[in-house]
């Protein structure tokens, strides 16, 4: 049995993983998935693959082929799937009933543009893959609204699905909880002067404790999304908490110490936990 952590960029999380792994003596390659052509690729059945490529095509590509090869990804293709695309996690997590701000999807310029009035000045276009907040756009009215669709209507693929969500005033900040095997395991503020909090775009993490109606949320999600690993980035409103996002391939170098779990450990004794159970089988 052997765990393959494989990446294409080496970010500190991945050196991270592959430090824990090797304090605790796992078998185990740093493996840079651009080096040789997938099936020349080492995998073997009851080996365990951390998918942490930062391109979530290379990840669910890279998961695609482990997973014929008879090895455990962490996370699932499905749920790079599910999580790689914001129309279909927002419709998974309607069909359960979990709260979310009020979302609308559209396939041309005037019926997005209908669905922001329906909807309500200020809106958020958001493209319906990515990560750390790019290339949002919030309208805060009908002239703004028609300037961002018409640039969405330019841009190839991916733009002409209109995603757009109703904007919801955070005060300044929103929350990310990070959650392993259905279970929470900790979650922070992110923090800025700006209506983006990604800490990627200088959002400033500060701990926040999990309590019960935070926990039973963040549980039902995880339930209904699968999965190992996921990261749920929420906004907390006078009515309760709202899910905005669910993240397959999360980062936390800029959150480890804050919120004083070991992240890593956590997740490396996951991967342990599944190639000793493909063992005994």
């Amino acid at each position: 049995m052997h765990l393959f952590i494989a990446h294409a960029l080496l970010r500190k999380e991945e050196k991270l993983f592959a430090e824990t792994a090797a304090k605790a003596g796992i078998p185990m390659t740093l493996l840079d998935v651009r080096e040789r052509p997938l099936h020349q690729l080492p995998f073997a059945p009851g080996d365990v693959v951390l998918a942490r490529c930062v391109s979530h095509s290379l990840n669910i590509a890279l998961a695609r082929f482990a997973e014929s090869r008879g090895v455990r990804v962490v996370n699932p293709s499905r749920v790079m799937e599910l999580c790689n695309d914001k129309g279909a996690t927002s419709c998974r997590l309607a069909e359960a009933n979990i709260p979310q701000p009020e979302f609308r999807m559209a396939f041309s310029g005037e019926a997005a543009l209908a669905s922001a009035e329906e909807l309500g000045f200020p809106v958020v276009f958001k493209p319906v893959t990515g990560s750390w907040g790019r290339l949002l756009a919030k309208a805060n009215d009908r002239d703004a609204a028609e300037a961002i669709i018409e640039h969405k209507e330019h841009l190839g693929g991916q733009h002409h699905v209109f995603y757009l969500q109703r904007f919801v005033e955070k005060k300044g900040a929103d929350i990310r909880a990070f959650v392993l095997n259905g279970e929470p395991v900790s979650a922070f503020w992110r923090k800025s002067d700006h209506w983006i909090t990604n800490t990627a775009r200088g959002g400033q993490p500060e701990r926040f404790p999990l309590n019960d109606e935070l926990s039973a949320l963040l549980r039902k999600t995880a339930s209904v999304i699968g999965g190992d690993y996921l990261a749920i980035d929420l906004f907390a409103t006078d009515d309760g908490y709202l899910v905005n996002e669910v993240n397959d391939t999360a980062e936390f170098r800029n959150s480890i110490d804050v919120v004083g779990v070991d992240i890593p450990a956590i997740v490396i004794q996951h991967c342990m936990n599944l190639m000793e159970g493909a063992n005994a089988a």
